[in-house]
Order: structure tokens, then C-alpha cells, then sequence
């Protein structure tokens, strides 16, 4: 993990190469280092972070969603790099709101992001544009709502019991 001065030395870095406007912020706690970037250069970043950076990221280890109700922007997409040969790691993440809830898809810099975008999009609802195959993964294509966020209602659907059998529609009705 870069310590708190590595950190703030790879915002510059990134700042400089990309833009000043696309790291919004660094968090170095708990021994783990988070750079905060602008939604819609998140993309840019990641690809000067795994290319051009002198001390390049070249896997991503995690890519996972987040709500933070009621915080806004309410939903965080966290994306875990790794070097290999240095044995470090950087977290980056970008916050959307539930109304703009759309990222540009990293499926090109790192293709292990395929299935964590669909499953971000699945139980979140943040839409990768550019997503080469952006459906549903583990909820029903039909399916409406995004069961991990904050709001979702608790309960989920009726089990069918025998002695709740004649209440509730059967699925071959």
C-alpha cells in the first residue's frame, strides 16, 4: 500500500497526466490508500493507472458497488488495483447518483471487469456505457428494482407453504 505521502504524490501524478479536475480527493486509513475521482474520467484514470503511471497498476483485483444512504452522490463504484511486482495496492472509486447512475465501462482496460460490471449494474443499478453485454447476471431478466441498495424493500418475495398454498399465485398458474 502506498503510504499517505505515496498516496498524495500519485493524485499529482494523475492530476497532471489527466486532468486537474479528475481526482477529486485522497482518503489514506487503515493502513489502505483510496483515490476519489471524478465520475466521468474515471475511465482515463484507470488507463494512465494501469499504462503510464511510473508505478503502474496492471490488475484489477476487485471491482464491487456500494450505497451510501443517505450520503450523496448515494452509490460508489469501488475498483481494487494491483501491482504484482511491487505487492501493492490502490483502491479508486467514483460516486454517481441514483439519477445518473451511469460509468464508463472498463471492460477494454481489464477484462476480469465483465462480469463485476454486470453484477455492480444487477444489484445497484449503475448502467457501464460501453459494457459489451450489459444484462442482468444473477437476478431475472424481468426483475424489477436493485435488491443491494439501501431503500430496497426488506422481505423480498412469499414463500409458498402448504398452508399459504391457496393465497399466493403459484409460478405455472
Amino acid at each position: 500500500m502506498p503510504d499517505a505521502t505515496g498516496l498524495e504524490l500519485a493524485a499529482q501524478r494523475v492530476r497532471e497526466a489527466v486532468g486537474d479536475t479528475a481526482v477529486i480527493g485522497t482518503n489514506h486509513a487503515h493502513g489502505r490508500a483510496r483515490l476519489e475521482v471524478d465520475p466521468p474520467r474515471v475511465h482515463e484514470v484507470l488507463r494512465y493507472l494501469r499504462d503510464d503511471d511510473e508505478e503502474p497498476y496492471g490488475q484489477l483485483s476487485s471491482l464491487h458497488g456500494c450505497d451510501y444512504l443517505p450520503e450523496e452522490p448515494r452509490l460508489g463504484v469501488h475498483y481494487e488495483l494491483l501491482s504484482m511486482e511491487r505487492r501493492d495496492r490502490l483502491a479508486v472509486r467514483a460516486r454517481v447518483t441514483v439519477e445518473d447512475a451511469v460509468l464508463a465501462s472498463v471492460t477494454d482496460l481489464f477484462p476480469t471487469a465483465d462480469f463485476q460490471e454486470r453484477e455492480v449494474y444487477d444489484f445497484f443499478g449503475v448502467v457501464f456505457e460501453g459494457h459489451p453485454d450489459p444484462r442482468r447476471i444473477l437476478m431475472p431478466e424481468d426483475y424489477v428494482g436493485y435488491p443491494q441498495r439501501r431503500d430496497f424493500p426488506m422481505g423480498g418475495e412469499p414463500v409458498l407453504f402448504t398452508f399459504n398454498e391457496r393465497k399466493l399465485p403459484r409460478w405455472y398458474d
